[in-house]
Protein backbone atom coordinates (compact mmCIF):
# COMPACT_ATOMS: atom_id res chain seq x y z
CA UNK A 1 0.00 0.00 0.00
CA UNK A 2 1.15 3.39 -0.83
CA UNK A 3 0.22 7.22 -0.38
CA UNK A 4 -0.56 8.86 -4.09
CA UNK A 5 -0.33 12.38 -3.97
CA UNK A 6 -1.28 14.36 -7.10
CA UNK A 7 -1.85 17.78 -8.74
CA UNK A 8 -4.12 17.82 -11.77
CA UNK A 9 -4.12 20.80 -13.97
CA UNK A 10 -5.43 21.88 -17.07
CA UNK A 11 -2.85 21.16 -20.00
CA UNK A 12 -3.38 24.34 -21.97
CA UNK A 13 -0.34 24.12 -23.97
CA UNK A 14 1.25 20.90 -24.51
CA UNK A 15 4.69 21.68 -26.41
CA UNK A 16 4.89 24.88 -24.03
CA UNK A 17 5.41 23.33 -20.84
CA UNK A 18 6.96 19.91 -23.26
CA UNK A 19 9.74 23.02 -23.73
CA UNK A 20 9.23 24.05 -20.03
CA UNK A 21 10.06 20.39 -18.93
CA UNK A 22 13.16 19.87 -20.96
CA UNK A 23 14.44 23.19 -19.58
CA UNK A 24 13.59 22.13 -16.34
CA UNK A 25 15.93 18.78 -16.30
CA UNK A 26 12.85 16.64 -16.56
CA UNK A 27 13.61 13.38 -17.72
CA UNK A 28 11.68 11.48 -20.60
CA UNK A 29 10.11 7.93 -19.74
CA UNK A 30 7.55 6.68 -22.30
CA UNK A 31 4.60 7.71 -24.70
CA UNK A 32 2.22 5.34 -23.17
CA UNK A 33 -1.61 3.80 -24.11
CA UNK A 34 -3.74 3.19 -21.61
CA UNK A 35 -7.20 1.47 -21.31
CA UNK A 36 -9.16 2.20 -17.68
CA UNK A 37 -12.02 -0.03 -16.75
CA UNK A 38 -13.48 0.72 -13.09
CA UNK A 39 -15.65 -1.37 -11.27
CA UNK A 40 -18.01 -1.19 -8.36
CA UNK A 41 -20.29 -3.16 -6.11
CA UNK A 42 -24.16 -3.47 -7.43
CA UNK A 43 -25.50 -1.22 -5.09
CA UNK A 44 -22.72 1.37 -5.72
CA UNK A 45 -20.84 0.99 -2.55
CA UNK A 46 -17.73 1.95 -3.56
CA UNK A 47 -18.56 5.29 -5.15
CA UNK A 48 -20.44 6.10 -2.10
CA UNK A 49 -17.57 6.22 -0.14
CA UNK A 50 -15.27 7.55 -1.83
CA UNK A 51 -13.60 4.54 -3.17
CA UNK A 52 -12.26 3.71 -6.50
CA UNK A 53 -11.37 -0.18 -8.14
CA UNK A 54 -9.67 -0.05 -11.69
CA UNK A 55 -8.18 -2.73 -13.95
CA UNK A 56 -5.59 -0.69 -16.16
CA UNK A 57 -3.77 -2.27 -19.35
CA UNK A 58 -0.88 -0.11 -20.27
CA UNK A 59 0.85 -0.15 -23.06
CA UNK A 60 4.85 0.98 -23.81
CA UNK A 61 6.40 2.10 -26.51
CA UNK A 62 3.21 0.72 -28.75
CA UNK A 63 3.83 -0.52 -32.06
CA UNK A 64 7.58 -0.95 -31.54
CA UNK A 65 9.96 -4.05 -31.36
CA UNK A 66 10.00 -2.40 -27.40
CA UNK A 67 6.30 -2.39 -26.81
CA UNK A 68 5.40 -4.11 -23.39
CA UNK A 69 2.05 -4.37 -21.72
CA UNK A 70 1.37 -4.28 -17.59
CA UNK A 71 -1.96 -5.12 -16.55
CA UNK A 72 -2.49 -3.47 -12.73
CA UNK A 73 -5.35 -3.78 -10.65
CA UNK A 74 -5.78 -0.86 -8.43
CA UNK A 75 -7.82 -0.18 -5.28
CA UNK A 76 -7.64 3.80 -4.58
CA UNK A 77 -9.12 4.38 -0.79
CA UNK A 78 -11.05 7.95 0.17
CA UNK A 79 -9.56 11.21 -0.63
CA UNK A 80 -7.93 12.67 2.27
CA UNK A 81 -8.21 16.19 3.26
CA UNK A 82 -5.53 18.61 2.18
CA UNK A 83 -3.67 21.27 -0.20
CA UNK A 84 -3.58 18.34 -3.05
CA UNK A 85 -5.13 15.22 -3.90
CA UNK A 86 -4.34 12.06 -1.35
CA UNK A 87 -5.41 8.94 -1.25
CA UNK A 88 -4.24 5.60 -0.33
CA UNK A 89 -3.81 3.19 -3.46
CA UNK A 90 -3.09 -0.98 -3.50
CA UNK A 91 -1.60 -1.98 -6.54
CA UNK A 92 -1.35 -5.48 -7.83
CA UNK A 93 0.25 -6.88 -11.23
CA UNK A 94 -1.42 -9.60 -13.13
CA UNK A 95 -1.40 -11.34 -15.84
CA UNK A 96 -4.65 -10.99 -17.89
CA UNK A 97 -7.05 -8.13 -17.59
CA UNK A 98 -9.91 -10.49 -18.60
CA UNK A 99 -9.23 -13.13 -15.90
CA UNK A 100 -8.84 -10.36 -13.46
CA UNK A 101 -12.22 -8.47 -14.74
CA UNK A 102 -13.80 -12.43 -14.52
CA UNK A 103 -12.22 -12.74 -10.37
CA UNK A 104 -13.61 -9.29 -10.23
CA UNK A 105 -16.95 -9.96 -11.01
CA UNK A 106 -17.03 -13.45 -9.40
CA UNK A 107 -16.61 -11.60 -6.56
CA UNK A 108 -19.34 -9.23 -7.03
CA UNK A 109 -17.82 -6.09 -8.24
CA UNK A 110 -19.26 -5.38 -11.77
CA UNK A 111 -17.97 -3.13 -14.72
CA UNK A 112 -19.16 0.53 -14.77
CA UNK A 113 -16.98 2.48 -17.27
CA UNK A 114 -13.99 1.75 -19.68
CA UNK A 115 -12.09 4.43 -21.20
CA UNK A 116 -8.64 5.37 -22.65
CA UNK A 117 -6.00 7.49 -22.37
CA UNK A 118 -3.04 8.47 -23.60
CA UNK A 119 -0.05 9.56 -21.47
CA UNK A 120 3.22 10.71 -22.01
CA UNK A 121 5.65 10.39 -18.69
CA UNK A 122 8.43 12.26 -17.48
CA UNK A 123 10.19 12.26 -13.68
CA UNK A 124 11.38 15.23 -12.24
CA UNK A 125 12.81 15.97 -8.58
CA UNK A 126 11.84 12.86 -7.43
CA UNK A 127 8.17 13.54 -8.90
CA UNK A 128 6.16 11.86 -11.63
CA UNK A 129 4.89 14.53 -14.21
CA UNK A 130 1.80 13.04 -16.48
CA UNK A 131 1.20 14.69 -20.04
CA UNK A 132 -2.33 12.84 -20.50
CA UNK A 133 -5.12 13.02 -23.26
CA UNK A 134 -8.12 11.49 -23.19
CA UNK A 135 -11.53 11.22 -25.13
CA UNK A 136 -14.15 14.04 -24.76
CA UNK A 137 -11.83 15.79 -21.77
CA UNK A 138 -8.72 16.87 -23.54
CA UNK A 139 -5.74 17.56 -21.71
CA UNK A 140 -4.00 17.86 -18.44
CA UNK A 141 -1.08 17.39 -16.61
CA UNK A 142 -0.87 15.15 -13.07
CA UNK A 143 2.57 15.76 -10.74
CA UNK A 144 2.31 12.69 -8.54
CA UNK A 145 5.24 12.43 -5.36
CA UNK A 146 5.85 10.82 -2.34
CA UNK A 147 5.25 14.26 -0.21
CA UNK A 148 2.98 17.61 -1.11
CA UNK A 149 6.09 19.24 -0.61
CA UNK A 150 7.58 18.18 -3.71
CA UNK A 151 4.77 17.94 -5.57
CA UNK A 152 4.27 22.06 -5.15
CA UNK A 153 8.06 22.46 -5.44
CA UNK A 154 7.64 21.03 -8.94
CA UNK A 155 4.46 22.53 -9.58
CA UNK A 156 6.27 25.66 -9.25
CA UNK A 157 9.06 24.81 -10.85
CA UNK A 158 7.12 24.10 -13.86
CA UNK A 159 5.06 27.44 -13.49
CA UNK A 160 1.59 26.09 -12.51
CA UNK A 161 1.52 27.88 -9.48
CA UNK A 162 -1.46 29.64 -10.73
CA UNK A 163 -3.00 26.90 -12.53
CA UNK A 164 -6.34 25.59 -10.93
CA UNK A 165 -6.34 22.39 -9.45
CA UNK A 166 -8.60 19.66 -9.96
CA UNK A 167 -9.26 17.22 -7.34
CA UNK A 168 -12.27 15.30 -9.47
CA UNK A 169 -11.22 12.25 -10.90
CA UNK A 170 -10.77 11.31 -14.56
CA UNK A 171 -13.70 9.18 -14.17
CA UNK A 172 -15.83 11.04 -12.49
CA UNK A 173 -15.18 13.96 -15.13
CA UNK A 174 -16.73 11.66 -17.71
CA UNK A 175 -19.40 10.19 -15.97
CA UNK A 176 -21.17 13.54 -15.77
CA UNK A 177 -20.16 14.00 -19.53
CA UNK A 178 -22.28 10.75 -20.07
CA UNK A 179 -24.72 12.07 -17.54
CA UNK A 180 -24.93 15.75 -19.00
CA UNK A 181 -25.34 14.08 -22.54
CA UNK A 182 -28.00 11.72 -21.65
CA UNK A 183 -25.42 8.55 -22.94
CA UNK A 184 -25.06 4.96 -21.38
CA UNK A 185 -21.99 3.92 -23.04
CA UNK A 186 -20.11 1.94 -21.02
CA UNK A 187 -17.14 2.61 -23.10
CA UNK A 188 -15.26 5.76 -24.49
CA UNK A 189 -12.96 5.68 -26.95
CA UNK A 190 -11.25 8.40 -28.85
CA UNK A 191 -12.32 9.06 -32.23
CA UNK A 192 -9.41 8.93 -34.00
CA UNK A 193 -8.67 5.43 -35.09
CA UNK A 194 -8.95 2.16 -32.07
CA UNK A 195 -6.56 1.91 -29.37
CA UNK A 196 -3.69 -0.10 -29.34
CA UNK A 197 -4.50 -1.61 -25.80
CA UNK A 198 -5.50 -5.11 -25.66
CA UNK A 199 -8.16 -6.36 -23.50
Amino acid sequence: MSIEIEAKMRLRDRDALVDTLHKAGAVFVADLAETNSYFDSAGGGLKSTDQGLRIRVEVAAAGTPGESVTTTITHKGPRAHGRLKSREETELVVDNPRDAAMLLDAIGYHHVLTFEKRRTRYTLDGCRVELDELPVLGGFIEIEGPTEDLVIAARNKLGLADAPLIKSSYIAMLKTHLHETASDADTIRFENGKSVVRG
